[in-house]
């Protein structure tokens, strides 16, 4: 088969032939259709200080998915050979004491498809049958099948903390901070606010619907409260950038009481306001990945049951190329003026 390949620890991929993965008694082997490139993809393909700290190459990269099951095995009971899924890339042991409690996206033993273990970037990858999510709504392309995982994220990250009234402030306009907003208008928010640096994000911000899309580099978020018409500060705050400045000044627009999600990773330590976090009665909530499975099924019911979101959650997908100009689109993934790229392997 085809596959993305880091086969040494240093910088870049091949598409090279590679042996087409076994399938054992629990597993399930998939056709991939479509793969989202992801932040973690372009560290990996970059071979910076964290991909070289925590991956084992030879590697197969690739986390975001959408295809076709094409084999199961023999103790497979539920997923069918035809069905049409996508994949949870958290692999986890079963037996720490989170996943006994159905906790298992705390597990402490957690191995990620496409960082730990070979992932999607290939005609076919195996993942655990209780990894496979099945869909059933014919609506879901194989495009929007192909970021249901950072779909996941943004869910999870959103829907954290109670939004029916709140007014959201949500730093970052990357691809999940863009879906952020769809999942915070579903879920009843009164004002949205997002933060970033790129015209071309803010612009995309501004067509699915945010209430103010804010330049960081020209205007101060409190200015934007000012704008919204706001008076206490914001109730609820979407950390998604992981960029040092974000979190102290969405910090100091949060009304008493307000509570954070962060979902962004930070390149460096950053320095916050403890003593406002403190007497403000404020609450930080870090969030990985994505509640399993109940982030999953949030996703698939959402978007069954209102065609705004599934439109706008559609519109965040802004560049799609054949698997074989995968170069392409690192190059535009990286490059963050647009949304979210997807490479359709079909056409190799």
């Amino acid at each position: 088969m085809k596959a993305l390949y880091k086969s040494a620890a240093q910088p870049g991929f091949e598409l090279v032939d590679r042996p087409e993965p076994g399938t054992g008694a629990g597993d399930v082997k998939i056709r991939v259709h479509t793969t989202g490139i992801c932040g973690t993809d372009l560290h990996i393909q970059s071979w910076d200080a964290w991909a070289a700290s925590t991956i084992n190459a030879p590697l197969i990269a690739g986390h975001e998915f959408y295809g076709e099951v094409v084999e199961i095995g023999e103790d497979v009971r539920d997923v069918k050979v035809g069905d049409r899924v996508s994949g949870e890339g958290h692999v986890v042991c079963g037996i720490c004491r989170n996943c006994r409690a159905g906790r298992r996206q705390m597990c402490i033993r957690t191995s990620s498809v496409g960082v730990q273990r070979d992932g999607a970037f290939a005609e076919y990858v195996v993942i655990p049958e209780e990894n496979v999510w099945v869909h059933h709504d014919p609506s879901v392309t194989p495009e929007l099948g192909a970021i249901f995982d950072p779909f996941g994220n943004a869910v999870h990250t959103a829907l954290s903390f109670p939004l029916v009234g709140e007014d959201v402030l949500i730093t970052g306009a990357g691809p999940i901070g863009l879906m952020a907003i769809a999942v915070a208008r579903h879920a009843g928010a009164r004002k949205i606010a997002i933060t970033d640096v790129s015209p071309s994000r803010l612009e995309l911000a501004r067509s699915l619907g945010v209430d103010l899309a804010v330049d960081v580099s020209t205007t101060r978020i409190s200015d934007a409260q000012r704008e919204l018409g706001m008076r206490e500060g914001f109730d609820i705050g979407l950390e998604m950038s992981g960029h040092p400045t974000a979190l102290p000044e969405m910090i100091e627009n949060m009304n008493h009481g307000g509570r954070i999600a962060m979902l962004g990773l930070p390149s460096q330590s950053i320095d916050i306001d403890w003593g406002k976090v403190v007497t403000h009665m404020l609450t930080l909530k870090g969030i990985y990945g994505r509640e399993m499975f109940e982030t999953w099924y949030a996703m698939s019911a959402m978007l069954s049951s209102n065609p705004v979101l599934h439109r706008n959650i559609s519109a965040v997908i802004t560049d799609v190329l054949p698997a074989m100009e995968w170069e392409k689109g690192f190059e535009a993934a990286r490059g963050g003026h647009g949304g979210k790229v997807v490479l359709d392997w079909r056409t190799l």
